[in-house]
C-alpha cells in the first residue's frame, strides 16, 4: 500500500511539473529561397518550432552577425566574401559531422570548390548554387535589335549597345561582390585581382554604361522589374532571372525571359548552411541541415525555387521543366569553365568598395 501511494505521490508530481518546451529554430535566409512545405514537414517530423526571416543583401546579414548575439542558428552566406568573413572572424559554429549523416549526399568535387574558403569544409554545406549573368527580356530586345548577341556580357557593357537598348531598360544589380568579378572577367583580367590599373578600368567600363542604366537595385526588386517587364537586361543572379521567366508565364502577358550566362566563363557561387558561434540550438541547427540534406527535400526546394542544388541523387527527383533546363543545372563544359572568386585583402575589398560607390553615383 506505501508503494502504491508513493507512486501515486510520485506520478503526480510529475504530471504538475511544466513540460520542457520545444527549442525554436531561428533561420536566417534569403527572401523567396525555400519551399514552404519543408518548412512545414521539418517541423511536422521533428516537434521543433521554426522562426524564419529573411534579408535581401549579404551588408544586412554581416550587420547583424557582426553586432553579435544576432539570436538565429542557422544562417545561409555566400561563399564568397560573407562566408570567408565570417570564417576568419570566428563568427562561425564548426559542424559536427558526427551528428550530419546527410553531408555524404553532397557531391564532392562541388564541396571541394567550396574548400577554398572553407578548408576541410568545416563550417558549412551547401544549400544552393548558380552564376551571375544576364536577364534578357527577350521579346523586347528583339524588337529593338534583332541580330542583338545574347550569349555574353557585350550586350551590357559595350557602351554602344547599351545606348541601343535603354529605351527598353537596363539594370545593374546593386552587388559589388556579384557584379565587379564578371566585369573585370570581361575584360580578360583576373577576377581577384586587386591592382589599381585593373580596378580602374572595371571601374571605366561601368561608367560608360551608367548612363544607359534605369536602376541599380537590390536583387529582390531585380527579379520583380524582369518578371514584370520593367527592365529588358539585367545584370544578376541566374537563379533570380529563371524565377522571373516562371512568374512572366504565369502572368501570361507575353513577358519572354531568357538567361545568357558569359560564355568566357561565369562567376560560381555558393549559399552555405552555417551555425554562428553563438547559436542558442545548435542541436536543433544540426537537425534542421540533416533534414534539407535529403535528396527528396533538396528536390522539393530546387523544384520551388528554380536554383540548382548540391545533392546529385535529388536531381531525378526535381520537377522535369527544372531539372532539363540548362541555365539551372548547366551543362558541364560551362561549369568546367565557371570561375569562383577568392579572398580579397582588406585594402582590396575597401578599393572595390569605394569603385562601387563611385559607380552608383555615376562619377
Amino acid at each position: 500500500m506505501r508503494r502504491r501511494f508513493f507512486l501515486a505521490a510520485l506520478l503526480a508530481v510529475l504530471l504538475a511539473m511544466p513540460v520542457a518546451a520545444q527549442p525554436v529554430l531561428n533561420v536566417y535566409n534569403w527572401a523567396d529561397y525555400i519551399d514552404p512545405g519543408v518548412i512545414q514537414r521539418f517541423q511536422q517530423q521533428t516537434g521543433i518550432k521554426l522562426r524564419y526571416d529573411v534579408y535581401d543583401s549579404l551588408e544586412t546579414l554581416e550587420g547583424k552577425l557582426s553586432a553579435g548575439r544576432s539570436g538565429y542558428d542557422i544562417i545561409v552566406p555566400t561563399s564568397e566574401p560573407t562566408f570567408a568573413r565570417l570564417v576568419r572572424a570566428g563568427a562561425l559554429r564548426p559542424l559536427d559531422k558526427d551528428r550530419l549523416p546527410n553531408l555524404k549526399n553532397l557531391d564532392p568535387g562541388l564541396m571541394q570548390r567550396v574548400a577554398t574558403v572553407d578548408p576541410g569544409n568545416r563550417y558549412g554545406a551547401i544549400y544552393l548554387w548558380g552564376t551571375v549573368g544576364l536577364g534578357i527580356r527577350l521579346d523586347k530586345v528583339r524588337a529593338l535589335w534583332p541580330e542583338a548577341p545574347l550569349d555574353g556580357l557585350d550586350l551590357l557593357l559595350k557602351p554602344e549597345n547599351a545606348a541601343r537598348l535603354a529605351k527598353c531598360g537596363l539594370a545593374v544589380m546593386d552587388s559589388a561582390t556579384d557584379v565587379l568579378p564578371s566585369v573585370l572577367k570581361w575584360l580578360g583580367k583576373d577576377p581577384d585581382t586587386t591592382e589599381a590599373a585593373d580596378l580602374k578600368a572595371a571601374e571605366q567600363a561601368l561608367l560608360a554604361v551608367r548612363p544607359h542604366l534605369r536602376a541599380i537595385p537590390g536583387s529582390g526588386a531585380l527579379l520583380d522589374m524582369l518578371a514584370t517587364g520593367e527592365v529588358c537586361v539585367a545584370l544578376t543572379y541566374s537563379g533570380d532571372v529563371i524565377q522571373a521567366a516562371a512568374r512572366a508565364r504565369e502572368a501570361g502577358k507575353g513577358v519572354e525571359i531568357g538567361y545568357a550566362a558569359p560564355r568566357t566563363g561565369a562567376h560560381l557561387w555558393f549559399d552555405l548552411l552555417a551555425i554562428p558561434a553563438d547559436a542558442p540550438n545548435p542541436e536543433a541547427a544540426q537537425a534542421f541541415i540533416d533534414f534539407l540534406l535529403q535528396p527528396e527535400v533538396m528536390a522539393a526546394i530546387t523544384s520551388q525555387v528554380r536554383y540548382p542544388n548540391a545533392v546529385p541523387a535529388s536531381r531525378p527527383l526535381v520537377a522535369q521543366a527544372v531539372r532539363d533546363d540548362p541555365n539551372v543545372y548547366p551543362a558541364e563544359a560551362a561549369l568546367a569553365r565557371a570561375f569562383v572568386p577568392g579572398t580579397l585583402n582588406q585594402a582590396g575589398e575597401r578599393a572595390r568598395t569605394r569603385l562601387w560607390s563611385r559607380f552608383r553615383a555615376g562619377r
